[in-house]
């Protein structure tokens, strides 16, 4: 393994913040709005990481893996929650798993995924039409249960549930 994981820490929380909106950048920029990527939308990235890191809590878990130095990838899974209410289909929830492009292939996405939830039954929501995450979740046991919903803010972008 040519990277290193562990634990993220408040310090992370920038980092983080900055990678989330550069990977989905690299994934979902053809499928997204022009003005998607507002000054507004990364800072919102930095208020969540900083809240997420900030108030750690005994049933989430976030993970990064990091290749000299630097942070390539991360992970947070915790209890099932959805803002709509929906009834969740598991207990787990994989609320993001993202490595930088240039990373791709090299097992950080597995290992990242193996240290927030392990073999456990967990479900996640996935966009249709990433078909390299589909695969990665399918080879993971993960299959898609029916339930799509789409966001507002993005919506050439179908987000489906998937659960194991």
């Amino acid at each position: 393994m040519s990277f290193m994981l562990r634990t993220a820490t408040p310090a992370d929380a920038p980092t983080i913040a900055e990678l989330h909106v550069a990977t989905w950048r690299e994934t979902y920029n053809h499928l997204l709005p022009e003005d998607y990527f507002t000054e507004g939308h990364l800072q919102g990235r930095h208020k969540m990481w900083n809240h997420i890191l900030g108030n750690p809590r005994d049933e989430w878990r976030v993970a990064v893996a990091e290749r000299d130095g630097g942070i390539i990838g991360f992970a947070f899974a915790g209890p099932a929650f959805d803002p709509e209410s929906l009834d969740m289909p598991r207990e787990l929830q994989v609320y993001n798993l993202y490595v930088s492009a240039a990373q791709h292939g090299m097992g950080a996405g597995q290992a990242l995924l193996d240290a927030v939830i392990g073999p456990r039954l967990a479900m996640l929501w996935v966009a249709k039409g990433n078909p390299r995450a589909v695969a990665f979740y399918r080879r993971n046991g993960f299959e898609f249960d029916g339930t799509e919903r789409r966001d507002a803010a993005a919506p050439m972008i179908t987000d489906a549930s998937m659960v194991r």
